[in-house]
C-alpha cells in the first residue's frame, strides 16, 4: 500500500470513493504483536538458502552503514530505512545538494510544496548514500535515472536493483546485486474495510485461512499479505496489473501459492515482512537471477576501471583505497 515510483494504490468501494473508516482503529503495537504471534513477522521463505535481513535503520547520512555493506555481501540484498524528518536537516544545510541530486535537482527546484520538495530530496539522498555503500563510492557518483513507469535505476549499473518505497514519514530503499527487489510498507494502524479486503485482493485458500482467526486477527494479516503481494507486483514491474486474487502466501511460513493454496514458486524467490519503528511494516520480495557469484559489489569490479576513473572526483580514492564505504571513514558530506 506505500507509495513507491510506480504506482499510489488506494483501496475503493462500490461507489469509487476511498474506505478508510469502516472499522474501528487498531494500535500499531496490537496489530505488530498479533503479526508476531501468529508466526507473520520475518522471514517468510529463502532464494537459495539465503533470507531477506531486516531493514537498517540509517537515521542520518554520516551514520554507519557497515551493516547494509555486509548484508549485501552476505545475502545479496539490502534494505534501508529512515523517516524523511530524520534526513531534513541533511536536505536543509548540504552546500552540495545540487550536485547530490544531480538530474533531479531541476524536478526538486520546481516542486513548490515544500514538505513534498523536502520529502523527495530526502527520499534521492537514501538511495543515493545506501547504493554507495554497496559499491563503495561516494553518492555523488551515484546517478539515477527512471524507467518508463517512473522505477529508478543506477544509470550504468544494471546488475544493481533498485527499490523505493514511502508511506508517512517513512521511506525505505532496498538493493539488490542478484535479480529484481520489490519493496512496500504501510502503516501498522491501517484503517481499511477488512470485507473488502478480503474479497477483493485474497485467493480461496487464503480466504479459508483467514476465516478460522479472529477479526483482529484477520485484520492484522490482511495488512501483511496486501503488503508481501505489492512488493511481489512491484518486483515483477506489474504493479496492478496482476491481479491480487490470482497468487496468493501462506498465514506464517511459506512462499508463494496458487489461489488454491499450493505452492507456486521455486527456490528463486525470498519474501519477508519485518516491523519497524514500532509503528510500520516493510514487506520485501527479492528474485535470485544467480547473478554475481562472487558477491563482490564493489564498483571497481563491476565497472572498468579507467571508466571508474573518470567517474571519481580528483582527489578521492577509489575502492581498494583507504577511502571505504560510507560510514566507514565517516561522513561524505559536511553538514
Amino acid at each position: 500500500m506505500g507509495h513507491d515510483e510506480v504506482s499510489v494504490v488506494s483501496v475503493v468501494g462500490e461507489g469509487g470513493g476511498p474506505v478508510t473508516d469502516d472499522i474501528d482503529a487498531r494500535d500499531a503495537g496490537g496489530v505488530l504483536g498479533t503479526l508476531r504471534r501468529l508466526g507473520d513477522l520475518g522471514v517468510v521463505v529463502t532464494a537459495h538458502g539465503r533470507a531477506v535481513a531486516p531493514p537498517v535503520h540509517v537515521p542520518r547520512p554520516d551514520s554507519s552503514w557497515l551493516r547494509l555493506r555486509e548484508d549485501l555481501l552476505d545475502r545479496g540484498v539490502t534494505v534501508a530505512y529512515a523517516t524523511w524528518t530524520e534526513w531534513f536537516p541533511a536536505v536543509l544545510t548540504t552546500p552540495r545538494l545540487r550536485p547530490l541530486l544531480g538530474q533531479d535537482w531541476n524536478r526538486y527546484t520546481a516542486t513548490r510544496d515544500p514538505a513534498v520538495r523536502c520529502r523527495f530530496a530526502a527520499s534521492r539522498l537514501l538511495i543515493k548514500y545506501t547504493a554507495a555503500a554497496a559499491l563503495g563510492i561516494g553518492p555523488e557518483d551515484i546517478d539515477i535515472a527512471y524507467q518508463l513507469g517512473g522505477r529508478p535505476y543506477l544509470r550504468g549499473l544494471d546488475q544493481i536493483e533498485v527499490a523505493l518505497t514511502h508511506t508517512g514519514e517513512l521511506m525505505a530503499v532496498g538493493i539488490s546485486r542478484v535479480g529484481r527487489i520489490g519493496l512496500d510498507a504501510e502503516c501498522a494502524d491501517r484503517r481499511f474495510d477488512l470485507d473488502l479486503m478480503r474479497g477483493r485482493m485474497c485467493t480461496p485458500a487464503e480466504a479459508a485461512e483467514l476465516s478460522a482467526l479472529a477479526r483482529d486477527e484477520q485484520a492484522a494479516c490482511v495488512l501483511r499479505l496486501w503488503t508481501l503481494k505489492e512488493a511481489y507486483t512491484k518486483a515483477l514491474g506489474q504493479g496492478m496489473r496482476l491481479a491480487f486474487t490470482e497468487f496468493g502466501f501462506g498465514l506464517g511460513a511459506g512462499g508463494l501459492r496458487t489461489p488454491g493454496g499450493a505452492a507456486a514458486a521455486g527456490e528463486e524467490w525470498a519474501f519477508a515482512t519485518h516491523p519497524v519503528l514500532g509503528r510500520y511494516l516493510v514487506s520485501t520480495a527479492c528474485h535470485d537471477a544467480g547473478l554475481d557469484p562472487d558477491g563482490d559489489t564493489s564498483v571497481g569490479t563491476m565497472l572498468d576501471r579507467r571508466l571508474l576513473t573518470a567517474m571519481t572526483p580528483p582527489g578521492e580514492q577509489g575502492p581498494g583505497g583507504d577511502q571505504g564505504p560510507p560510514g566507514e571513514r565517516g561522513p561524505v558530506v559536511d553538514f
